[in-house]
């Protein structure tokens, strides 16, 4: 009944246009700041440490401007999801880096796109699908009333889900290997024993491992994109950069250094609320690794 309710209130929205969604996100972005002291909090503190040594200005519009942003992440869902998949493909106004992904097709050897909480992520997925078949990971809500409007909105154009477990590994690297596409969310805090710690930003991060073992297994064109949400409703501009791997060098490691490469070219729009250096339960945290 609530998943029936929220889809008909998404369809609802959608007809509005982008614009107006984005000014009503502007809204509740801050009223999501000042009503969750937590949510405040975490975004001061990550954001903070990122613009430590500048001024306190710089930093002061950097929090304005990532509220105003956090809060159009969300308002623009019942678009993106909800409005015929021609229509949210031709809001993309630009593509950087369209000539690495074109290759990364035409090699025939699967394509992994890697793309961090920044900017639009739901964008990137829609557009890839809209181009070739395209598998992503996908983490069940802890509301599970939710599952049936995520899939719906993901699960269009050549667009497949597959589950974070041993099974979707295995559905992952079976579309590599036809030559397919697929998406991780690469700055996603993974399960205990499911990765590494990796700095990222200057501080120690749980950083999954699994990007990496796909990456070796299957010989695959790695980049990494984003889809930087453009102003006053305009709409958005894709982003693809190839990730090339150094041997000998945690492939974790470098993932996050990359990663914070493209947020730095857009700061305002990461998720920096994303508790992102959280122990998961069952990891020892870093400075115990360190004492062992």
């Amino acid at each position: 009944m609530k998943s029936t309710l929220v889809a008909w209130l998404f369809d609802l929205l959608s007809w509005l246009p982008l614009r107006i969604l984005h000014g009503c996100g502007v809204a509740l972005g801050w009223l999501i700041y000042v009503v969750s002291g937590k949510y405040a909090a975490r975004l001061r503190e990550n954001l903070g440490h990122e613009w430590q040594g500048k001024p306190e200005a710089d930093f002061r519009r950097a929090l304005r401007a990532n509220i105003r942003e956090m809060g159009k992440s969300i308002s623009e869902l019942p678009w993106v999801w909800r409005r015929p998949l021609d229509v949210v493909v031709r809001s993309v106004k630009s593509v950087e880096g369209l000539e690495h992904f074109t290759a990364a097709r035409e090699r025939g050897k699967g394509v992994i796109v890697l793309t961090p909480h920044l900017g639009s992520f739901e964008i990137v997925g829609l557009y890839v699908a809209a181009q070739m078949a395209m598998t992503c990971m996908y983490r069940v809500p802890k509301l599970p009333w939710l599952d049936g409007v995520i899939r719906g909105g993901r699960m269009r154009g050549q667009m497949q889900l597959a589950r974070a477990d041993v099974g979707g590994v295995r559905t992952l690297l079976k579309a590599l290997k036809r030559g397919e596409a697929i998406g991780l969310l690469p700055d996603q805090v993974p399960g205990n024993g499911e990765g590494e710690w990796a700095t990222f930003f200057g501080r120690p991060a749980y950083t999954m491992t699994l990007a990496g073992k796909i990456i070796g297994a299957s010989g695959a064109t790695v980049l990494l994109s984003y889809g930087e949400r453009l102003s006053h409703g305009a709409g958005y501009a894709i982003h693809f950069s190839p990730l090339e791997l150094k041997h000998g060098m945690s492939v974790a490691r470098q993932i996050n250094a990359a990663q914070e490469e493209i947020i730095r070219a857009c700061p305002t729009q990461y998720l920096w609320s994303y508790n992102r250096y959280k122990v998961p339960a069952g990891a020892l945290p870093p400075a115990a690794i360190k004492e062992l």
